[in-house]
């Protein structure tokens, strides 16, 4: 039926009532069968029902069409779509209207791990298992060999210091822990969604002549995240350079800078006695064992700088315009200097903070954090307590609070 269906029975030439469907017809139908309509000029002269879509009909037998202009054959029904050719379908049966296609959108998954090839994480993860526990097992039985043992002796793992070095933990030194340890786990958070954003939620265009944009040089336009992550380096860098000046300025620099080359064979014995999972004896209110100099050393003077230069080609002060120099350092060098350091940066703090909690939890955060040399919780509810202020700049650094303070320094667009 049409927009409009009626119903009525209509005297046919026999005298015997005649019921119809019809849509919208102009002319009625003259046998007395039942006939239904859709929306054509139709006339049926025979006595079988008619089904018709759009079409001008006329036939002795039940006929299905959509919108041909030909007549179906007498004797069977037809079923038509937009052709006019009839097909040939088995009498006496009913004609099946053809199921309208069906598209399905299936959801993307909110699964955060859906992107995780399992088949390469778990054996790679069992892989590295396996190398550790052969590596321990390794460290175990040299330390049965007698030459080794004679080494450990001679290099029990303590690097030789100079007679002038301070004993004990200066309180900025705590604040330096907590303020190290908050701008590097937001540098790293900004600099992955850097790396990963696939749309920025918005854009940052510094003002001419402006901090971001110093005279002699054209203002970029780079996305908030990066505008964000740059902001914090400039903070990590500013508390960085007050470091080194209060280590040398309180001759703290004589626990992480060596000063002696006993630190290598002492290194590599820590190394072993770490290996073997027999560690070497911690005193960090006294001194720092020969592989933790090391590795302060390097974190300090040679990762940072690293840091620093790399991501300065990345950021809006780079003079964009010298093309010389952009010549001598190009961007693909700085790319594959940023990202192995800040790997770098994140394995080593993983690993310091597993040792400070392995090796005596307490004492440690009372010397990182309170400056005490002692056993007790003040140390530890200092360190959780920081946990929660980076926690809540966590929440504080999301595009919706750093959209004002960007659009105050400079142009925000989409």
């Amino acid at each position: 039926m049409g927009a409009s269906p009626a119903q009525a029975e209509t005297p046919s030439e026999g005298g015997a009532p005649q019921r119809m469907r019809m849509g919208n017809p102009s002319a009625p139908v003259s046998a007395g069968a039942p006939t239904r309509m859709g929306g054509g000029t139709t006339s049926a002269s025979a006595g079988g029902p008619t089904r018709m879509g759009g079409g001008n009909t006329s036939g002795s037998a039940p006929t299905r069409m959509g919108s041909a202009g030909a007549p179906a054959s007498a004797g069977a029904p037809s079923r038509m779509g937009n052709t006019s050719a009839p097909a040939q379908s088995v009498p006496g049966t009913a004609p099946r209207m053809q199921p309208t296609p069906t598209t399905i959108v299936v959801a993307p998954s909110r699964n955060p791990f859906r992107n995780i090839q399992w088949k390469r994480v778990l054996p790679a993860a069992v892989g590295l298992l396996l190398v550790a526990a052969a590596i321990v097992f390794l460290a175990r039985w040299m330390r049965t060999l007698p030459e080794i043992q004679g080494f450990l002796l001679d290099f029990p793992g303590n690097p030789t210091l100079p007679d002038t070095a301070p004993t004990g933990l200066p309180a900025w030194m705590g604040w330096q822990h907590f303020l190290n340890l908050f701008f590097l786990v937001l540098i790293v958070r900004t600099g992955l969604q850097v790396r990963n954003e696939k749309k920025a939620p918005a854009h940052f265009t510094a003002k001419a002549n402006s901090f971001f944009s110093p005279k002699g040089s054209t203002p970029k336009k780079v996305s908030l995240s990066q505008w964000l992550h740059q902001s914090l380096d400039v903070l990590w860098v500013a508390n960085g350079i007050i470091f080194i000046v209060l280590l040398f300025a309180s001759a703290q620099w004589m626990k992480i800078v060596p000063t002696s080359l006993d630190v290598f064979p002492n290194a590599l014995s820590a190394a072993l006695q770490y290996a073997s999972l027999d560690w070497p004896h911690e005193n960090g209110w006294l001194h720092y064992n020969a592989l933790q100099m090391l590795a302060y050393f390097t974190t300090v003077f040679v990762a940072a700088p690293l840091a620093v230069i790399s991501g300065m080609r990345f950021s809006t002060w780079w003079p964009d315009k010298n093309e010389r120099l952009s010549k001598i350092y190009p961007i693909e060098i700085a790319r594959a200097v940023h990202f192995p350091v800040m790997l770098y940066f994140v394995g080593f703090t993983l690993v310091h903070v597993f040792l400070v909690f392995f090796t005596g939890a307490l004492r440690n955060l009372n010397h990182m954090y309170a400056s005490r040399d002692v056993v007790d919780w003040i140390g530890l509810l200092i360190f959780l307590a920081s946990l929660l202020v980076i926690a809540a700049a966590w929440f504080l650094t999301k595009p919706l609070f750093m959209r004002p303070v960007a659009g105050k320094l400079g142009t925000l667009s989409k």
